[in-house]
């Protein structure tokens, strides 16, 4: 270890940074990164620092391409500065603080002068700092410093020399010229990964193309799909995610309702991947050509809309990895394929890949491939079946070489497991996940859950995407309730979070029917084809459809991390603001948690945080329904009632000069 004694500098407690740096933290293009530091040194010296830099490159050579930044002193030693990148990309940052002579020089000097002391030497040493700073001043600066040099040195203009010297453009001067050697540098380089904003505002839905047939009774197809896309296109969504559009396996297929014999025509689970027809690069042939699907992608993206993919790494029994790679499976004594099993569930139809196999390079380097097989289609999102059953370090490794090799990719985790789990998967690459807001229903439970995604380090690097539903959960919120719990589920997820999905048509339709004793669909779509009416309209329907035209609207709810909850008196009543970043979008949630009666009470302002001109009387625009209010002080009364919309999405209203 090479001593430096001559640094006097501590630089401590960077933030933000991920597991002392190992990964790198999230942004996306043109969101604030605010940097903090504590930054001190020994004695009474004065300090300063500056926020370094960079975009990452491979191979660099050069260590002088840094950009900088001053950081500012907030009180106690603590330090800040904020930056943000116009560019996607991965980027570097670190801190280089010294011990600042001159300004400290300048504090006495200006205490000195204040108690009338003979200022001769001190003007001396003042110009003996400046002469040492000549070495590394541009001309322009040079001419500056000879000036004053020559001005400290006079006994005749005492009073101008100290007012030079102790002028913001000397400061400014010194602080171009410090000595880069004397400097110290914070002790790691930090990463942030900068991303498209579809990372972060997004508003997903689901549907099986297979049930998109206007037909009853026949199969659907990708031309079908390309006739919903209008409708979902009007309702607001940009992104479609499909479940996988594979050949689906005859061994061991399920039936209606998770049967585990099918009956003849039973179409069977699309994640029971792989057929006689092909695996994960085919496409069913009922679904229609590899021409249909791309075509169905250059549909989607006339509408605004982008497709995902579902990446689901597992096999049926006729997938031909089977045959072709039996080395990454497991068999057992008996003979057999080991199927996927969550005890007491059982998936026979359904092999799970073993990650344990000593042929684990080839079959990484088989996967990574089936990604980049359909970003050659034109796929750029993919929602990742169960990624908590894989090794974490095939995440970790197949993201980065995608990410190297082609820009915009987003990977959606669908992780519903423990915690840290869930929290390791999001630091290793994935954009968004899938999180707990399915199962979280009271007031005091959105505000610890939304708390610790947004107020912790958990917010530099997990985005949350709520759903109120999939075709796996039919959550409690909504089994056997009427149309107010589908609005209120519905306006919970599209504000409390800026990525939101829903599955369709089954949750504007507000089916609820629950599987006896089961949070699942009885009937699930998952084993059988259904005929739906796309037309069909219905007040869920209005209401997505008003709620994104909202959220494409108002830059407030276009991020996660702004939320602040708001005091009320009822408890069945929630309350959040939302700012934007350039504090021009501002915003007040309030919601009822009761389907079935009508709530009403107080709610408290956050009169400061929202920065109101005038507090005595200011206008509210309720954006759901068009209605204003006139608002007064901090306490103001809502009511809600489950008939109409059981919530309120009010704009503060700027008065206009």
């Amino acid at each position: 270890m090479k001593l430096e004694g001559h640094k006097r500098v501590s630089i401590r407690n960077v933030l933000p940074q991920i597991d002392c740096g190992r990964y790198p933290i999230k942004r996306i293009i043109n969101e604030e990164i605010k940097i903090h530091a504590d930054i001190f040194g020994d004695g009474h010296d004065k300090v300063d620092a500056i926020l370094l830099f960079r975009e990452k490159k491979k191979g660099r050579k050069s260590v002088n391409d840094w950009q900088e930044k001053h950081m500012d002193f907030e009180g106690n030693d603590h330090w800040t500065s904020t930056i943000q990148f116009e560019n996607t990309g991965t980027y570097e940052y670190t801190i280089e603080a010294w011990v600042d002579h001159y300004a400290t020089w300048q504090e006495g000097l200006q205490k000195k002068a204040a108690a009338n002391q003979n200022l001769r030497t001190e003007l001396l040493i003042g110009a003996e700092f400046m002469e040492d700073a000549l070495t590394r001043a541009s001309e322009e600066n040079k001419k500056k410093l000879e000036n004053w040099i020559e001005l400290l040195r006079e006994d005749e203009q005492e009073s101008l020399a100290i007012s030079d010297a102790l002028s913001d453009t000397a400061s400014q001067v010194m602080y171009e010229c410090r000595d880069p050697n004397k400097a110290f540098y914070y002790d790691r380089i930090l990463e942030v990964r900068v991303e498209r904003k579809r990372t972060l505002f997004s508003a997903w839905y689901e549907f099986f193309p297979r049930s998109a047939s206007p037909e009853k009774g026949r199969h659907g197809t990708f031309k079908d799909c390309e006739n919903v896309l209008p409708e979902v296109a009007k309702m607001g969504f940009d992104v479609v995610y499909l479940p996988p559009i594979h050949p689906i396996g005859m061994s061991h297929r399920k039936g209606v309702n998770n049967a585990t014999e099918a009956e003849e025509g039973d179409p069977g689970s699309p994640w029971a991947i792989g057929g006689k027809e092909g695996g994960h690069k085919a496409i069913h042939p009922e679904l229609g050509t590899m021409d249909d699907f791309k075509n169905l992608v250059e549909k989607a993206k006339s509408h605004n809309i982008e497709i995902a993919l579902d990446f689901a790494i597992q096999c049926s029994p006729d997938h031909p990895y089977v045959k072709e790679h039996p080395q990454w499976f497991k068999w057992r004594p008996d003979g057999t394929v080991q199927y996927a099993e969550n005890p007491p569930k059982k998936y026979q139809d359904v092999l799970p890949v073993n990650f344990e196999t000593e042929d684990w390079e080839n079959l990484w380097d088989e996967l990574k491939s089936i990604v980049e097989f359909w970003i050659d289609k034109g796929v750029k999102i993919f929602r990742v079946d169960n990624p908590h059953t894989k090794t974490f370090l095939f995440w970790e490794w197949m993201i980065k070489e995608i990410n190297a090799k082609y820009d915009g990719i987003i990977f959606l985790a669908e992780a519903f497991t423990r915690p840290r789990v869930m929290e390791e998967l999001a630091k290793i690459g994935f954009n968004q996940s899938y999180t707990y807001f399915t199962w979280r229903n009271t007031k005091e439970e959105f505000i610890e859950y939304l708390t610790q995604l947004t107020k912790t380090e958990v917010r530099e690097y997990y985005r949350p995407n709520f759903w109120p539903n999939t075709p796996d959960i039919l959550p409690i919120s909504l089994e056997n309730k009427h149309e107010p719990s589908f609005l209120i589920r519905l306006i919970l997820a599209g504000t409390l979070s800026s990525n939101y999905g829903i599955y369709g048509p089954v949750f504007e339709f507000g089916l609820n029917e629950a599987y006896p004793g089961k949070e699942e669909y009885t009937h699930s779509e998952k084993y059988q084809i259904y005929h739906w009416d796309w037309h069909r309209n219905t007040r869920i329907k209005e209401a997505i459809s008003i709620l994104n035209r909202v959220r494409n609207e108002n830059s407030a709810l276009q991020t996660t991390w702004n939320i602040e909850f708001c005091d009320t008196d009822n408890d069945n009543i929630i309350c959040y603001s939302k700012v934007d970043q350039e504090e021009t979008n501002k915003l007040i949630i309030v919601v009822s948690l009761d389907p079935d009666h009508s709530q009403a009470g107080w709610v408290k302002v956050p009169i400061d945080l929202l920065k109101i001109g005038n507090p005595a009387l200011y206008e509210v625009t309720d954006l759901l329904t068009g209605a204003s209010y006139n608002w007064k002080n901090e306490w103001n009364y809502v009511e809600l009632h489950p008939q109409n919309i059981p919530a309120h999405i009010l704009k503060l209203e700027t008065k206009k000069h």
